[in-house]
């Protein structure tokens, strides 16, 4: 058996990084429920799909900060929770262009209807938001190292 690694992080920080990615899922299921809803509902209300998709966005964003900071994260780089919220919402705005930017390819220059091309967005969306989010809000300093 290979000795450990001291740039690896102890078991329980791997299982804690663990359970708060799972629940983080389950929370940006909700939230992703909320958007594709709001997003389908704008358009059949006759808003365009970037509009809509922005209404969309923003509910979800309310709701996976409201569930990541009272269920899944218990560690705060940031003692301002307004800082923290900013941070939050600039990578959420990240995740937003990155979503427009995949819906328009999507629908645009491939050709899927909207909803499979927002399923297509999610994924990747969620990972980007997840990693960031984790890293530079969720994560104290010292506990960034892990590899």
């Amino acid at each position: 058996m290979p000795a450990p690694s001291s740039s690896r992080p102890p078991r329980a920080e791997r299982a804690a990084v663990g359970r708060e990615f799972g629940l983080y899922l389950l929370a940006s299921a909700a939230a992703l429920a909320l958007d594709t809803s709001t997003l389908t509902l704008g358009l059949a209300l006759g808003l365009s799909l970037p509009l809509a998709a922005s209404a969309g966005f923003l509910l979800g964003l309310l709701l996976i900060y409201t569930l990541s900071t009272g269920h899944i994260f218990q560690r705060h780089r940031l003692a301002s929770r307004r800082a923290e919220f900013l941070g939050f919402a600039a990578i959420g705005l990240a995740g937003l262009a990155a979503t427009q930017g995949l819906l328009w390819l999507a629908t645009g220059t491939l050709g899927l209807a909207v909803l499979p091309a927002k399923a297509l967005s999610a994924g990747g969306v969620f990972m980007l938001n997840f990693t960031l989010r984790k890293w530079l809000l969720f994560m104290r300093p010292a506990e960034t190292n892990l590899t």
